[in-house]
């Protein structure tokens, strides 16, 4: 699920999402004669938003989209919310794509955590922000049976980093260098399913979750 409301992550996987949910909802609710008689609002609802799901290969793939001017997203927040507790029901794992930041976790949109992964760049200030974030996960009480932490774009070993990255208190679950292939296909503006099996991001990407996945996490 793209929460992000940069939406951008159909593109990364190389897929096409063409509708999202805030639009769809917003749809319906400035012409109510779009609900065929008979069906319930939340029923047409539930039946446009699995009519907006792609299915690639392997996985299912929705879009949030954003609310249209400067309002609040407290709407789309209580949607998605609402989404995650539906969907939860029907897949054996659902990964959502949240924007940068601490929002995310401030407006509560999840509330239950099986496996927090929390990216940061390679840099002290990065590492910083990480630790804002576990600390917040604590404050506001979500429920996170796991959190690890992915240190991306390494050009070195982290050996500089290591004293900030013990302040954390979670795992490292691993780092993921960087990768001419990754920057050559971001500058073409191509997906990242393009990535060949010998680059260094998709090596270092399935040690690391072999690592995490085989201990239970």
């Amino acid at each position: 699920m793209d929460a992000d409301p940069n939406a951008n992550l159909d593109q990364a996987l190389g897929i096409n999402s063409e509708n999202n949910i805030v639009s769809i909802v917003d749809e319906m609710s400035e012409d109510l004669s779009r609900v065929p008689q008979g069906m319930s609002k939340a029923g047409y609802l539930d039946y446009q938003i699995q009519q907006s799901l792609v299915e690639a290969q392997g996985f299912d793939f929705l879009t949030m989209g954003r609310p249209e001017g400067p309002g609040c997203y407290c709407a789309a927040n209580n949607l998605l919310r609402m989404l995650i507790e539906n969907l939860s029901k029907s897949y054996a794992y659902i990964l959502i794509d949240n924007e940068a930041g601490m929002e995310h976790l401030s407006r509560r949109t999840a509330r239950k955590i099986d496996l927090l992964f929390i990216v940061s760049d390679y840099s002290a200030v990065g590492l910083r922000s990480a630790k804002r974030i576990i600390d917040l996960t604590k404050e506001l009480k979500i429920k996170v049976k796991a959190a690890h932490l992915v240190i991306n774009r390494v050009p070195q070993e982290i050996n500089q980093l290591k004293t900030e990255i013990d302040k954390l208190g979670i795992s490292l679950a691993g780092t993921i260098p960087q990768d001419e292939e990754v920057s050559k296909l971001s500058v073409a503006g191509n997906s990242l399913s393009e990535l060949s099996e010998d680059s260094k991001s998709i090596k270092a990407i399935n040690k690391m979750c072999g690592e995490v996945f085989q201990d239970g996490s």
